[in-house]
């Protein structure tokens, strides 16, 4: 590691944050796939080809990125600099749309559906992540900027229409958008928000703790999220607010000039749509016999884009027995060859959108992309989508783990503390929990006795056993029967009392509650549920600028971070 990257940001230490660190080894639901990513991806080059062991490798591959890219930069320039004007963009940003016009510069890239309200807190993880290593290789002489790249394409409409956040009384709670606004099929980014939107902005704000920062939030949701507004829009307009100062770029693919400019790879995809489905099936299988997972379920006869209907419907293309690509609702007559549709992609590229397989070939069309930041999932999304980076002649970009945080704040942290819980024991559920609240807090006396009545039963068994095993073994092995249902028996009545006693105590039944809500709602990671709406509403926006610190481009661990 060079002087000049130790020297590129600071710790979150260095800015004052307490941080620790767990490996994702130790967190549930974790694939195979990505902890083998994380320990060594360049020992899983097979699937990943140009995968980089460190960021600060990345430079390396700069000329070759360089050498790929031919989308005319001034034209995607124009429209980049055109939506974020339209979103508010600040100074900084309109600074990175102006500097990647140059020839020379690169982009660090990251992307995630609209969410509502800004979406999960991942979503402004992976935008800073971006931005602080677009930042660190601009410090050390590789001329980048950070793009964010709004998955607008996609139609999924419940996924994004749902906001969740920790309310006054410290609880998960949920605020939604009706479906009735998502005509089917069409893009979330083309969704018109009605009026509505006024009333969920209110009850989301009338749920939240009131704070000194209410107002600025309040100013927030108003001015972005409004009636007759696009979801994409409004989605835009909010993650300027809160990330403009450190000049990110917003990308909507739905845009019609990027369309244009993507023709090309939509064209050569389509023609070359067999050969891509037929080596997509093949990795899922390579994938499979390594012990591994294939996170898209591929088929032969799949089709890499979506044709998009005079409505702006999107649908899903097979290949017919004739050997024709058509939707699953059309007759023989709406039935095309893949020259056909490459030729119609080519001519009409506003009517076709990239499938999930090609969606990050033509980001890094687009983009003269050095590396993109991303999930678990995407990740393992990579490992299929390289084979169309080999068939179209792309170079595979690298993918980055995005950051992974918890935070806890002060009241949380303290009441953990007095109670001798980690952030880890609520992996292991609310009876671990419990049983460690109780035994260094509420009821010391009778969890010793239960450790002692356990002890005490296992020696006494084990010299029963010893002297059963001489007179006959076959008694000995009955004794272990009945040990282990003694053991479930006392087990059962321990859990029992530590869940009494938890109860009984009505501040630490509801302190330990709201932990589970702050910290692993619904047994997954506090950012895959609370919305960044949460934290803003008691921290400001400074609660961005923890996040910028804290984020460590060196880590591939999740951090906790406590306020």
């Amino acid at each position: 590691m060079s002087t000049a990257e130790i020297a590129c940001h600071s710790t979150p230490e260095q800015a004052g944050l307490r941080v620790e660190t767990i490996s994702f080894d130790q967190i549930p639901q974790q694939s195979k796939l990505f902890l083998d990513y994380l320990r060594d991806p360049v020992a899983l080059r097979k699937f990943y080809p140009e995968a980089v062991t460190h960021h600060y490798d990345l430079p390396n591959r700069r000329e070759r990125v360089l050498a790929n890219h031919t989308t005319d930069r001034d034209a995607l320039c124009a429209a980049l600099e055109r939506m974020n004007r339209a979103w508010g963009a600040s100074e900084e940003t309109l600074e990175h749309i102006e500097r990647l016009r140059e020839s020379d510069c690169i982009a660090v890239v990251s992307g995630q559906q609209a969410g509502l309200f800004g979406g999960p807190l991942y979503t402004i993880y992976k935008a800073l992540s971006a931005v602080k290593l677009a930042d660190c290789l601009t410090q050390r002489g590789v001329k980048a900027v950070p793009v964010f790249w709004i998955a607008t394409e996609d139609h999924d409409f419940d996924e994004v229409a749902i906001a969740q956040f920790i309310n006054r009384d410290c609880a998960l709670a949920d605020v939604t958008i009706s479906s009735e606004i998502h005509p089917e099929g069409l893009p979330v980014g083309r969704v018109t928000l009605d009026e509505s939107i006024t009333s969920t902005v209110e009850t989301l704000l009338r749920s939240l703790p009131q704070s000194e920062f209410i107002d600025e939030l309040r100013s927030l949701l108003s001015d972005s999220y409004q009636p007759r507004r696009t979801f994409s829009d409004a989605f835009a307009r909010m993650m300027t607010y809160l990330t403009g100062a450190r000049g990110l770029i917003l990308l909507d693919p739905l845009d019609p000039d990027l369309k244009k400019l993507a023709a090309p790879v939509y064209s050569e995809a389509a023609r070359r749509a067999p050969e891509l489905a037929k080596a997509i099936v093949d990795r899922s299988r390579d994938l499979e016999a390594a012990g591994y997972h294939a996170q898209v379920t591929p088929s032969e006869n799949s089709f890499p884009l979506f044709l998009h209907d005079e409505t702006g419907a999107r649908q899903a293309l097979t290949r017919n027995a004739a050997g024709k690509y058509q939707a699953k609702s059309a007759n023989q007559d709406d039935a095309y060859t893949a020259e056909e549709l490459a030729a119609w992609a080519q001519r009409e590229p506003h009517r076709f959108s990239p499938n999930v397989t090609l969606r990050a070939v033509v980001q890094d069309y687009l983009l003269p992309t050095i590396a993109y930041y991303g999930g678990s999932a995407e990740i393992a999304y990579f490992a299929q989508t390289a084979e169309v980076y080999r068939i179209l002649d792309r170079p595979a970009t690298p993918i980055l783990p995005r950051a992974s945080l918890t935070f806890v704040e002060k009241h949380t942290w303290r009441s953990l503390e007095r109670y001798g819980v980690r952030f880890q024991d609520f992996f292991e559920g609310a009876d671990l929990v419990a049983a460690r609240v109780v035994t260094n807090y509420l009821g010391k006396e009778t969890a010793t006795a239960f450790e002692h009545t356990t002890e005490t039963f296992s020696k006494e068994l084990d010299d029963l056993q010893e002297q059963l095993r001489r007179v006959d073994p076959t008694l000995a092995d009955a004794l272990d029967k009945g040990r282990r249902k003694i053991n479930y028996q006392i087990d059962g009545l321990r859990t029992r009392f530590n869940r009494a006693q938890v109860a009984r105590d009505e501040a630490v039944h509801r302190q330990l509650n709201h932990a589970f809500d702050l910290l692993y709602p619904q047994k997954v990671l506090q950012e895959r549920k609370v919305g960044v709406v949460s934290f803003i509403a008691r921290h400001g926006h400074y609660f961005v600028d923890w996040i910028f610190d804290a984020i460590d481009l060196a880590t591939k661990e999740h951090e906790v971070v406590y306020l």
